[in-house]
C-alpha cells in the first residue's frame, strides 16, 4: 500500500517536497480523475510514470501548475495573442497546446513534438500541490494504457500495487471528463 500524505499538514507538504526531488511519482486527484505526476526536469520519474502507465515516450506528457507565473518561462517567448489566448482558458478545466520555442520543457516530456501541453488547474488541491511543489508538474491520467482513468484512491492501488512513491489525500474536482485540449497556435480543439 502507497503512503498517503496530506497537503493540510507541513509534514505532508515536506514529504511531497521529498518525493518530487529525489525523483519519485505521486498520485493525486484532479478536476475529474485520479492522476500521476513527477518532476517533469527528472528523466527516471517520467520514466518511471510511462512504464507503470505502459505509454510509449513519443505521444508526450502534460504539465499541470499553480498559477500563470509557474509557466511564465513558456509563456513569455510566444508572441502576444498567443500568451493572451492561453491565459484566457487559465485557471480553469483547460489545457492549452503552447509551442515550446526555446525547448525548455525536456524531450521525455515533449515527446516528438516541438510544443508542450499545458493546464494551469483551478482545483484547490492541484494548486496547493504545484504550490507546494514549487514547479509545474507532469500531469496524466492515473491508470494503465486502455483502462479507465482511476477514480478512487482504491483505483489507484488496484492500478499500480507497486510503482507509487506517495498518494496525496484529497477529492475529485467536479468535472465527469478529463479536461478539453485545444491547440493554441490553430484553436483547434483536440480533445
Amino acid at each position: 500500500m502507497t503512503a498517503t500524505i496530506s497537503l493540510a499538514t507541513d509534514w505532508g507538504r515536506q514529504q511531497l517536497v521529498r518525493t518530487v526531488t529525489r525523483h519519485g511519482v505521486i498520485a493525486y486527484p484532479t478536476e475529474a480523475v485520479w492522476g500521476l505526476g513527477c518532476n517533469p526536469w527528472s528523466e527516471f520519474a517520467v520514466d518511471t510514470i510511462l512504464a507503470l502507465k505502459q505509454r510509449p515516450r513519443h505521444k508526450g506528457l502534460i504539465l499541470v501548475a499553480a498559477s500563470v507565473e509557474q509557466v511564465r518561462f513558456l509563456l513569455d517567448p510566444l508572441p502576444a495573442r498567443l500568451r493572451q489566448r492561453a491565459e484566457q482558458h487559465w485557471p480553469g478545466p483547460v489545457t492549452c497546446v503552447l509551442p515550446d520555442l526555446a525547448q525548455q520543457v525536456p524531450q521525455w516530456v515533449r515527446g516528438d513534438h516541438d510544443s508542450i501541453a499545458v493546464r494551469v488547474s483551478a482545483h484547490p488541491l492541484v494548486q496547493r500541490l504545484c504550490r507546494a511543489a514549487g514547479m509545474p508538474l507532469v500531469s496524466t491520467s492515473c491508470n494503465p494504457a486502455g483502462r479507465a482513468p482511476a477514480r478512487t484512491p482504491w483505483q489507484v492501488n488496484r492500478y499500480f500495487p507497486a510503482g507509487i512513491d506517495l498518494m496525496v489525500s484529497g477529492t475529485l474536482g467536479h468535472a465527469r471528463r478529463p479536461t478539453t485540449i485545444i491547440d493554441i497556435t490553430t484553436g483547434q480543439t483536440l480533445r
